[in-house]
């Protein structure tokens, strides 16, 4: 039996957890479709999920039609959890993009297609609550056509379109119309297709037709679109033939080497971590010593395998198919399981923008806080917790507002904890202006580290992160330390990250290139007139600071704020107020566009400026406005430097660390 790993991927409301219900009732899995009004749904167990109605945490549960198992993943749907989605996607073989009938293309349907193509994940696209009304066909398909692809065909025709007897009627090979629009879609992707259906239409048979569009799909070069309700059951099964005819089974060798990734972590009622690994190329047996992550290694204590609805209890998982794990007490998000893969390509997560500080209401609840925030940051490692012992804070990193509502609830809910939270504010990155050097050398008078440290900080690509380099005759490394020069540039790697956390003025340092270019210790070798007292992996930790934020003095920063590209279309009328508060706003309006009575804007917001952006825009156009913006990457800053408040031992001051570091000037 093959498994299919499926995404089901929409903006907000468009009904994806719906219709992930009516898929499971459909099967035979559930008996009764759940609603997420009254928060009985089966995959938003959480009962935060249930409260609010939406999704906040991806959920697996399968089913099997046609001797294909199908891992289902339901993903959240607002755009404060994108980051939870894009971990989804790193599993997947195929997905389905639910759009509205009613409201169309939304914001967060143009992004998560974005992200869709950008990975190649073959996608279907269902066009939900055909039932609902004002719902309608041709103007929906116009819009995915212009906003999200026009590699697009109609599976079929909708009747009673707007009521509770709406149905979905598939097309057949006896669809002239059908036929030859699916012959015109799949020759734009395959010339030897064309040529033979130019020489003679009718060579050309309706199985090949399908067949070929079968193939283009898998390739994620077209996309079938199917029209229905999750609400009365219409198309439903026309969408679930479709998920087992165009998208593509998992593929990978069972017997092969072990290879797979872990996309979720959750603590199961004892406090025991559990992680979601699908695996991509052998097979993980209870009790095996598994290596996951940098060099970690533990031994699987149980497994659950997704059969038939929820995980069951199994002796193994294996290559295709996704698995709990239990007994991996360090592993997280994103690592790797067994072998790395090869040639695979690195996922891309969108970072978040906004920080605020999290306050507990009551002071001896900071304990309590900071180790709650750390079982959330194994959630979501983006939140990215950061304490600064110096003024006894501790910060998170957001998305959005909802997000934070939902991490306060969270606290509350969960472990019982009362919060609150000062005013969110932008995230800058620095990156280094130019090329710096700092050497520290061994038994010099204003080094009372006993280990020589030189380090060259260079400029790198945006976007390509910090990348540690080993640059020294592998004999002065203190191998005897770090057991390896493996280890020991490892080690040295993650000294120059947490340093690099805070740069010139205050915000994290990325794109550059740390080459580690002189280094010696102190041992018992040689004559005892030169014997002093042993390093130990302390002095290399010790000192790293002081040389590397030396070096990044030497290269200057820039500092750079994230920037949000934005997509704005208005009455015509109201551009004249528009432009001015766009302006006011640091907004770049690249182009402008006449569309029938609207007018389409497009351009570069900074990312502080969105959430205005969203409070002013009903009041300028009359409450017709429709704003969507996505993270786009990051300028530089003009005017004003914006600064953060240091929560290291500050090693841009010697005195200072020195004091802190050693307790003594």
């Amino acid at each position: 039996m093959s498994t299919l790993n499926l995404g089901i991927l929409a903006h907000v409301d468009a009904g994806k957890t719906t219709l992930t219900e009516r898929l499971l009732y459909s099967v035979g899995v559930i008996d009764e479709i759940g609603s997420v009004d009254a928060g009985s749904t089966q995959t938003d167990s959480l009962a935060l999920e249930r409260q609010r109605g939406i999704t906040i945490k991806s959920a697996v549960v399968s089913f099997v039609v046609n001797d294909v198992t199908v891992n289902l993943i339901d993903t959240p749907g607002h755009p404060d959890f994108i980051a939870e989605v894009e971990r989804a996607l790193s599993v997947l073989d195929g997905a389905v993009l639910v759009v509205s009938a009613v409201e169309g293309v939304q914001a967060q349907t143009r992004v998560l297609m974005r992200t869709l193509q950008r990975l190649h994940i073959p996608t279907l696209i269902f066009v939900n609550k055909i039932d609902r009304g004002g719902a309608h066909y041709e103007r929906v398909l116009q819009s995915i056509s212009e906003k999200l692809t026009p590699a697009i065909i109609p599976m079929g025709s909708v009747s009673g379109l707007g009521t509770r007897k709406s149905g979905f009627t598939p097309y057949g090979a006896a669809d002239v119309a059908f036929t030859a629009g699916l012959a015109d879609l799949i020759a734009d992707h395959d010339d030897a297709f064309l040529a033979a259906y130019i020489d003679d239409e009718t060579r050309v048979s309706y199985p090949q037709l399908r067949g070929e569009l079968a193939a283009q799909t898998k390739r994620a070069l077209v996309h079938p679109v199917f029209f229905g309700s999750a609400i009365t059951g219409a198309g439903v099964d026309s969408l679930i033939a479709g998920i087992t005819e165009f998208l593509p089974a998992a593929e990978g060798d069972a017997d092969g080497p072990v290879s797979g990734t872990v996309f979720k972590v959750e603590r199961g009622p004892a406090g025991e971590k559990i992680a979601y690994a699908r695996m991509f190329s052998g097979t993980v047996r209870m009790r095996d010593r598994l290596r996951f992550g940098r060099d970690n290694e533990g031994k699987v204590t149980a497994i659950g395998v997704f059969d038939h609805g929820s995980a069951v209890q199994r002796a193994s998982v294996a290559a295709g198919q996704i698995g709990k794990l239990w007994g991996l007490g360090d592993i997280q998000i994103g690592d790797p399981v067994g072998a790395s893969r090869t040639g695979s390509e690195g996922h891309y997560f969108v970072p978040p923008t906004l920080e605020t500080v999290v306050v507990p209401r009551r002071p001896a609840d900071k304990g309590a806080l900071r180790a709650a925030l750390a079982q959330l940051a194994e959630q979501d490692p983006l939140i990215n917790v950061r304490q600064d012992d110096i003024r006894q804070e501790i910060f998170v990193s957001l998305y959005g507002e909802v997000q934070k509502e939902v991490i306060q609830a969270t606290l509350a809910n969960d472990f019982g904890l009362d919060v609150t939270f000062r005013e969110s504010t932008t995230i800058c990155i620095e990156r280094p202006a130019g090329t710096g050097e700092a050497l520290e050398i061994l038994n010099s008078e204003s080094n009372p580290f006993h280990a020589t440290i030189g380090l060259r900080i260079d400029p790198a690509p945006n976007d390509s992160g910090i990348e540690f380099q080993l640059r020294v005759d592998i004999r002065t490394a203190p191998i005897h330390i770090y057991k390896s020069v493996e280890s020991f540039a490892d080690m040295m790697g993650q000294y120059v990250r947490q340093t690099l956390q805070e740069g010139l003025f205050g915000w994290q340092v990325t794109d550059c290139i740390v080459s580690m270019i002189k280094c010696s210790y102190s041992s018992w070798d040689g004559p005892p007139s030169t014997r002093g007292p042993l390093s130990t992996a302390a002095d290399f930790r010790k000192l790293t600071p002081l040389v590397v934020m030396s070096a990044l003095k030497r290269a200057g920063t820039r500092v750079y704020e994230p920037m949000h590209r934005f997509h704005l279309e208005i009455p015509a009328d109201t551009l004249g107020s528009m432009l001015p508060a766009l302006a006011r706003l640091r907004a770049v309006s690249r182009t402008q566009q006449m569309r029938g009575s609207s007018y389409l804007l497009e351009g570069q917001i900074p990312a502080a400026r969105v959430h205005e952006l969203r409070q002013q825009l009903p009041a300028l156009t009359r409450g017709e406005g429709v704003l969507e913006s996505a993270f786009e990457g990051y300028q530089p800053v003009l005017g004003t430097i914006p600064t953060r408040p240091r929560s290291d031992h500050n090693p841009l001051d010697r005195k200072e660390y020195l004091l802190h570091v050693l307790r003594r000037v």
